[in-house]
């Protein structure tokens, strides 16, 4: 049987997803679209499931349930090779980063170009040097990572994750930890990197007003299911109690404060 079907206007398609780690389930009917060319920003409280749905999205695990297509294949029915092939084919910029700390800024870009292709030195170069240009830090090519900052560093991570310039570019929490400059840095290149490539991109986080400024479409997870989509704007003014607790940082709400247990008296009783 085949695992492709028609591309469309989106680059993903997660259809019916169910998924479940240890008895508990993280994704009970979960379907969305990422489109082609965009910015998708997945959202929703701690534990809902958004770097699972992006391990599902690359491989790294398979629905119990549903189909997850990406350009039209369906991930959980590739082969090792096609997986491989596919993988190549998405960059990550990981939540810290992940700078590999003996190598230099320079060869932490080329890593993935030396890893994959056959290209001569002089390509590689200016493969990389192109990059760290547009990221800002041509001219920190040669620093160790611990010579940067945090900020430094997740541009650095940026530029490796875009050097084979991939179809998909995920961001797995991008804002984390940066300082209000370095933010307002990466969000910047987030959104101009997205459009001067003609890239796709889906970025986790859970920074609410500043992923607004940059993302066409936003999906909310909770309860395994998407709870509400569209543009942020339109997200911001939605009210539903779920949406509202979460847009607006609300300690009280349907989510709860307490993880489920058994009654607390009962418990110290025991």
């Amino acid at each position: 049987m085949s695992v492709e079907h028609s591309t469309t206007s989106n680059l993903v398609e997660i259809r019916d997803v169910y998924y479940s780690v240890g008895g508990r389930d993280i994704f009970q009917g979960l379907t969305l679209d990422v489109p082609r060319g965009k910015i998708t920003a997945i959202m929703g409280p701690s534990g809902t499931g958004k770097t699972t749905l992006l391990r599902l999205i690359t491989g790294q695990i398979r629905p119990s349930r549903g189909q997850v297509w990406v350009d039209g294949q369906d991930v959980s029915r590739l082969s090792r090779p096609a997986l491989y092939a596919l993988r190549q084919r998405i960059g990550m910029l990981f939540q810290n980063g992940a700078l590999l700390t003996d190598l230099s800024v320079f060869e932490n870009v080329a890593f993935p170009v030396r890893e994959h292709t056959k290209l001569p030195e002089a390509l590689i170069r200016h493969l990389v040097l192109t990059k760290l240009q547009a990221v800002g830090l041509r001219g920190a090519h040669g620093l160790m990572p611990h010579e940067l900052s945090g900020g430094m560093a997740r541009r650095v991570a940026l530029a490796r994750a875009m050097v084979r310039d991939p179809d998909l570019l995920i961001y797995d929490e991008p804002f984390a930890g940066l300082d209000p400059i370095s933010m307002g840095v990466i969000l910047r290149l987030l959104r101009n990197v997205n459009d001067a490539l003609g890239m796709t991109s889906i970025v986790v986080s859970h920074d609410v007003d500043e992923i607004a400024l940059v993302a066409d479409i936003s999906y909310i997870l909770s309860a395994g299911k998407v709870v509400a989509s569209g543009a942020p704007k339109a997200l911001k003014e939605d009210q539903s109690p779920l949406v509202r607790q979460f847009m607006n940082g609300l300690p009280d709400g349907p989510v709860p404060f307490h993880y489920p247990a058994a009654d607390y008296y009962s418990d110290l009783l025991d």
